[in-house]
């Protein structure tokens, strides 16, 4: 069986979600993953709501589409970070409160502990998301880090997410790391770290996004033959990178996504520089066989277009994994 392709709907949550699926429906997706904002997936109307789950899987099904993971990158961004201002914008207002941090940090574990149980209500086994880091700020320190402090940022990481998966366990559904710059993990290195931190508990894993990868440097298909096995969501997202030197680097330059003078930027899948066809080899490898979400992101492309281009480029790479030995044919009749 193929794997789904399904389309992340956080690049498109100001489309009200009964509009964005019948798009999906004419680009020929196999379904959406819900992001927890614009009117996609509420948390609260899940949990307080009797018809609004089966609601939201009749309005897919009269699409011809299906659901396997939602997303919660906006709340659980603020559930390690440092607490600014900034937040306010991505926060819904029962999170935010009145801004101080540290109740900020704990309405928003209360409401991941909450998204697991709203995805167990829908009935899908995976929550896509971010945790946020107390320590991303210390990644090019100066004064340098004093001792100890990237080990406290790692147990501050576990202290405050361990009682969200006992939620998560609780219902049977699992988070899904996305792999990325500002979280507690970016790269397989410190993927491995918040794995350790949690004492390797099943219900914390990856949602693998090759694109976060490749800029840096990172061997992004080294990650699958090492970390496979906690691989829980696969988003389809394209990068290109420079490898002359340029007059920016890694950090962007604080210049926008789409500046000619960036050293990397986001692209449609086949735009960039990923080798999907040999990540698809070690997803094979893995025997993952869940949703391949398109998050669409491509500063010159109309996005119409790029996900419509993007759902056929995924369907040709998806080739299926052999169950005999390519010469098998050659053995004794």
């Amino acid at each position: 069986m193929p794997r789904p392709i399904t389309l992340f709907t956080g690049q498109w949550a100001d489309l009200p979600l009964e509009t964005l699926a019948e798009k999906a429906l004419e680009w020929g997706y196999d379904g959406l993953e819900l992001a927890c904002w614009g009117d996609h997936f509420d948390v609260r109307r899940a949990l307080e709501e009797e018809d609004y789950c089966e609601g939201r899987i009749q309005l897919l099904a009269r699409h011809g589409l299906q659901v396997w993971a939602i997303s919660n990158h906006l709340v659980g961004q603020a559930v390690c970070d440092r607490i600014d201002e900034r937040h306010r914008a991505i926060l819904p207002d029962r999170v935010w409160g009145d801004g101080e941090p540290e109740g900020v940090r704990r309405r928003a574990a209360e409401e991941m502990m909450d998204t697991a149980r709203a995805a167990a209500r829908l009935g899908v086994p995976v929550v896509n998301g971010f945790t946020g880091s107390s320590i991303w700020p210390l990644m090019y320190p100066f004064p340098p880090n004093l001792p100890g402090a990237i080990e406290r940022g790692f147990a501050d990481f576990a202290a405050r997410w361990n009682p969200i998966l006992d939620a998560f366990d609780e219902v049977e559904v699992r988070f899904a790391l996305e792999v990325h710059p500002a979280e507690i993990a970016f790269d397989t290195v410190t993927a491995g770290r918040a794995l350790a931190a949690l004492d390797e508990r099943p219900a914390f894993g990856f949602n693998y996004d090759p694109s976060h990868f490749a800029y840096q440097g990172v061997d992004y298909l080294r990650f699958l033959d090492e970390l496979g096995d906690r691989v829980y969501h696969v988003h389809v997202k394209d990068v290109w990178w420079s490898d002359a030197p340029g007059a920016s680097g890694t950090f962007g330059g604080h210049l926008e996504f789409g500046d000619d003078e960036r050293a990397w930027d986001f692209r449609s899948i086949g735009h960039g520089r990923i080798d999907f066809g040999e990540i698809v080899r070690r997803l094979n490898r893995i025997g993952y066989g869940g949703p391949l979400s398109v998050e669409w992101e491509d500063t010159w492309m109309d996005r119409e277009h790029g996900a419509r281009e993007a759902r056929s480029r995924v369907r040709e790479l998806d080739f299926p994994s052999s169950d005999a030995a390519f010469d098998a044919a050659f053995g004794d009749p």
